[in-house]
């Protein structure tokens, strides 16, 4: 990119691992330009952290579940038109849609009926290898170009002539490996002798909804066990009003905190972690901390998800190396019976917690953890090369 150019990028990331990610994009492609980028679109805290304006408030699409989502639909098809609106008024040089396929898809798709001519990126490609394979399909009508975050993607999308570029895991280059645990210990009060539990029961309002109350009673199951445990809870935005009024009754010490520097803390400083199955779960392979996945949904929504999901495992560290690594317990399996059982054993055998560790962090290799060139800086090349080549 010239330095006389200014570059205009639109983003948008309706939940927080699309605003996180999205958010390194910004910075990358700030450093890449010199500073010659100007961003517009729909964004969460940490992109309006790093000074963006988001025409309306991310939280609106961060909807999970069929039963979830019907309510929601006027909502989300008036938001889906206003932001094409927007998008022709503003005449950007790139649209980037990040995650969030099921919104993303429908402003691509309203964009190439209009023919705008604007180049259409998507980043993190949908999970058509774990159900709706007839994503790839849509994918390759209402985008120029797919930037996927595993290695194996490509071949399920390129059939349909659209290309895709493998820039790797943004976990990898986050700061979950960096946190400071004692400094943590200290801030929240607690010794270096205490077990600390790091609970995570999810980003969006439909998964606090069913985990909350679930790791609430695995946490009074542990408290007859150990007397001298606190809990932390990482949490967001969109549901720590929820997270604070669920966990003010919890039979343990709860330590609530918010921002990406405190979650990354809070982690080195755990000792094991109980969390909804997400991003979140390769952060802590890659702060290697022992950890167990749980996953509830209402029933009509676990009934088709039954029936529509395919593959083994919905843990990407158990999916990347095609064997479980990290225990799952998901639907009817996510029991406090099971995970007060599994939460025990990663809390108390030390061999148990070393060889999950080193076993996962080995998959994350695959993911460029030990490339010198980061997820974002690969991201921010494959959008510079789009718009040139629009020129």
């Amino acid at each position: 990119m010239t330095s006389d150019k200014e570059l205009f990028v639109y983003l948008i990331a309706g939940e927080p691992s699309g605003d996180l990610l999205a958010s390194r994009l910004m910075r990358a492609l700030r450093e890449k330009t010199n500073g010659h980028v100007r961003f517009a679109g729909i964004g969460g805290e940490t992109m309006i952290e790093n000074g963006f304006e988001s025409l309306f408030d991310s939280t609106e699409l961060a909807v999970m579940g069929l039963a979830e989502v019907i309510p929601s639909i006027p909502r989300i098809l008036k938001r889906i038109r206003q932001t094409v609106d927007d998008i022709v008024e503003k005449k950007p040089d790139v649209v980037i849609t990040v995650d969030s396929w099921s919104f993303s898809a429908r402003v691509n798709k309203g964009l190439k009926a209009l023919n705008t001519g604007i180049p259409q990126i998507h980043y993190v490609a949908p999970q058509v290898w774990a159900w709706k394979k007839g994503r790839a399909k849509t994918c390759g009508r209402y985008i120029d170009r797919l930037m996927s975050l595993l290695p194996y993607e490509a071949k399920y999308f390129e059939p349909y002539g659209l290309k895709v570029d493998f820039v790797g895991h943004p976990v990898v280059e986050g700061g979950a490996a960096k946190g400071d645990g004692k400094a943590f210990r200290k801030q929240i009060g607690v010794s270096d002798s205490t077990k600390l539990l790091c609970v995570l029961p999810g980003s969006r309002r439909s998964e606090t909804k069913y985990l909350l109350p679930i790791f609430r009673d695995v946490v009074s199951s542990l408290s007859k066990k150990y007397s001298n445990l606190h809990i932390v809870i990482p949490t967001v935005v969109t549901v720590e009003r929820t997270v604070r009024n669920a966990v003010s009754e919890w039979a343990l010490p709860v330590h609530i905190v918010t921002g990406e520097a405190n979650r990354y803390n809070a982690f080195a400083a755990s000792d094991a972690a109980l969390a909804a199955s997400g991003t979140v779960a390769l952060e802590l392979a890659m702060a290697k901390v022992p950890y167990t996945i749980a996953y509830k949904m209402n029933p009509i929504s676990s009934f088709l998800a039954r029936k529509l999901v395919s593959g083994r495992f919905a843990n990407l560290v158990n999916i990347l190396a095609d064997r479980e690594i990290v225990k799952e317990y998901l639907l009817e399996d996510c029991t406090v019976e099971n995970l007060t059982a599994e939460v025990e054993k990663l809390l108390e055998d030390k061999n148990y917690q070393d060889t999950q560790i080193a076993q996962a962090f080995d998959v994350l290799k695959t993911l460029g953890a030990d490339d010198p060139v980061t997820p974002s800086q690969k991201a921010a090349d494959v959008v510079l090369d789009v718009v040139a080549k629009k020129n």
